[in-house]
């Protein structure tokens, strides 16, 4: 989710597969080290462009509330019996604030709606099964049954003497939080003063992991659980931080992909079982797909005459399965629209 700035003024927030288009390089006049290989030699390297993808519009779920003036959705996740939850982060106290969608009968079921909160993610906890919820503006973490039901706080208060943003959150296998706690950098010369955060899930302890961030949002884990991608809004990036053995401390860390987002920055993200990291973009309706080496692997369009809408905020694809949904937002209302990922979904492509 992109940062939130004070109430009134927030920013307005399955295609088949395209054949890659590849050019052979050309080698270089007088060079006979570029000649074409002889047989049992490797090929020269071919350049491959990323595929195009188009993703098809699903249902609309909300339109630009009274209150706020706007709509954004964010936080996609399924549940267990493949039933779509996500949440809008400018729904005013008493409107649908989390929602369940049925995706067969494309039935909406408001689950929260009371609270001055601005919940910007979602993700189903391991440990106990519970929604856990990311409340930006309150700066703690709450945690609702699959009904909505039974809101218990799971976190708040001061991390190191400073009240969290947090924004979006992955867990582990064993139930421990890591936290993107945003911060906005405003630019061209003050210093970022994000951070990455994790809360143990035994002691609900909160250790910051890296600091210094320039406004941190996406958050996921590898497929082995040991490394964290972080997209860094206010710089267009994601960064890769590896972790220890029981991933409390990051043992190192660099910049893994520079994002050409133009006028769009870089929002929440989302991995694949094979390791491909979906990069979602606020300011454009639109995700980017990288391999885990860093190459651009595909990019996900919305339809042209698709107008209105402004950001992709966010995805989900549905553990076991290629069917991916992203949210997209604007001033025609918050969307569901659906791809198809380059790999199966896990848990760590479910929600954050």
């Amino acid at each position: 989710m992109h940062a939130i700035p004070a109430p009134g003024t927030l920013p307005r927030a399955r295609a088949v597969l395209s054949a890659l288009a590849v050019v052979a390089l050309l080698p270089l006049a007088g060079c006979t080290s570029a000649a074409p290989s002889p047989a049992g030699e490797p090929e020269p390297t071919v350049p491959v462009s990323p595929t195009a993808v188009t993703a098809e519009r699903v249902l609309q779920v909300t339109s630009p509330h009274e209150a706020t003036g706007m709509t954004l959705l964010e936080g996609p996740t399924f549940d267990a019996e493949g039933r779509l939850h996500l949440v809008d982060v400018t729904a005013p106290d008493g409107e649908a604030k989390v929602m369940r969608i049925d995706l067969d009968t494309e039935e909406i079921t408001p689950l929260v709606t009371e609270g001055e909160g601005a919940f910007t993610s979602a993700q189903w906890s391991p440990a106990d099964g519970r929604l856990h919820l990311t409340d930006y503006v309150g700066g703690r973490i709450v945690s609702v049954t699959a009904e909505g039901e039974d809101p218990q706080t799971v976190f708040e208060g001061e991390v190191e003497g400073r009240a969290m943003h947090p924004d979006d959150l992955a867990f582990d296998e064993q139930g421990n939080m890591f936290i993107s706690d945003s911060s906005p950098t405003t630019h061209p010369d003050a210093a970022p003063t994000g951070r990455v955060v994790r809360i143990d899930a035994g002691t609900a302890e909160a250790t910051v992991l890296a600091d210094n961030q320039p406004n941190p949002n996406g958050i996921s884990l590898d497929p082995d659980g040991g490394a964290l991608w972080i997209s860094q809004l206010d710089a267009n990036r994601v960064d890769r931080l590896a972790l220890n053995e029981d991933g409390t401390a990051v043992t190192s860390g660099h910049t893994a992909i520079h994002v050409d987002g133009g006028s769009s920055q870089a929002d929440s993200n989302a991995l694949d079982a094979a390791g491909n990291i979906y990069q979602a973009s606020h300011g454009i309706p639109r995700i980017l797909v990288y391999g885990p080496d860093g190459t651009h692997r595909a990019t996900i369009d919305i339809p042209a005459e698709h107008e209105g809408l402004e950001s992709a905020t966010n995805l989900a694809i549905l553990p076991g399965t290629t069917d991916a949904y992203m949210t997209v937002s604007g001033p025609s209302g918050g969307f569901v629209y659906r791809f198809d990922a380059l790999a199966e979904g896990s848990r760590q492509s479910n929600g954050g």
